[in-house]
């Protein structure tokens, strides 16, 4: 069970280094505005605050991989990361698009639950 949460883990910290090179890089390119169904004008006014966004992504995908680097309390740093993007894919599927709640959220509970189990 440890292996498959591990997986998990890695998938989930992928999309979000995924997501970091969409809003840092990709922004205003075709992958980019397709992604967020943005206009290139709204996506030139908001690129500075996509990149912001970009970044903390990346920061969810270094604690995830420091979880499944680190020997002393793995599964706590990897329950905490994960917990951050469950709740940020939570308050983005509210606020911004219901499908971020299976992009984003669900994977991240699949990994607490897989992680719990084992």
């Amino acid at each position: 069970m440890q292996i498959a949460a591990n997986i998990v883990v890695a998938l989930v910290a992928l999309l979000h280094v995924y997501i970091l090179v969409l809003e840092m890089f990709l922004w205003e390119k075709p992958a980019g505005l397709r992604a967020f169904r943005q206009t290139p004008a709204s996506a030139a006014a908001t690129k500075v605050l996509a990149a912001n966004q970009g970044l903390y992504n990346g920061f969810l995908a270094a604690g995830l991989c420091w979880g499944l680097l680190a020997h002393n309390a793995a599964n706590e740093i990897k329950v905490f990361f994960l917990l951050c993007v469950f709740v940020a894919g939570v308050y983005g599927a509210m606020t911004a698009s219901r499908k971020i709640l299976f992009i984003q959220s669900a994977p991240a509970l699949l990994g607490l639950v897989l992680i719990f189990l084992s």
